[in-house]
């Protein structure tokens, strides 16, 4: 054992510097440094004789410290408790996304088709009046009156059931 600590301890120095290269705080790196000598401690006899003992520990942190920013990144951002503030706990809520969105489908169901078909391929598909035209087979006037009246009919089954204006859908108009 005593080998070993003689070839570890004068690379320590140099671990803990390559080691704040990778993470941000000196605990952090402590901790990094403290995995790498335990991983090796426990593995010196995969070391090989011949091989370099700065370089084998070398690579057993640079192989930790890779591991943990790859944990890191899909874990996120970690914040203590105690410091943590309402938006970085906080989640919006989806049910009224939810609610509202069927709501809209809802009434966009009760469309007449005509109406449905025009609105859906203009404001959901992104589709020009002259390729809605095109489209279904229509002149481009008519694809305007159908996509006015469905925006009107719209609005107005919603207000039916009770939404208010700020709550209605935001069609926007594409020419």
């Amino acid at each position: 054992m005593a080998d070993i600590a003689h070839l570890i301890e004068p690379v320590i120095p140099a671990l803990r510097r390559y080691a704040r290269t990778f993470v941000r705080g000196a605990a952090d790196a402590d901790d990094l440094v403290q995995d790498t000598l335990e991983r090796a401690i426990s593995r010196w006899y995969q070391r090989r004789s011949d091989g370099e003992t700065r370089a084998w520990l070398f690579t057993i942190l640079h192989n930790l410290a890779v591991n943990h920013l790859r944990r890191a990144a899909r874990r996120g951002r970690e914040v203590p408790l105690d410091d943590a503030g309402e938006s970085d706990v906080a989640v919006p809520s989806a049910q009224e996304d939810a609610l509202r969105r069927d709501d809209i489908l809802g009434a966009v169901g009760r469309l007449p088709d005509e109406q449905r078909s025009v609105l859906l391929l203009v404001s959901i598909e992104d589709v020009s009046y002259a390729e809605a035209a095109r489209i279904l087979g229509i002149p481009i006037g008519t694809v305007m009156s159908r996509l006015a009246r469905a925006r009107a009919q719209l609005q107005k089954l919603l207000e039916q059931q009770g939404k208010p204006a700020s709550d209605r859908p935001y069609l926007r108009r594409v020419q």
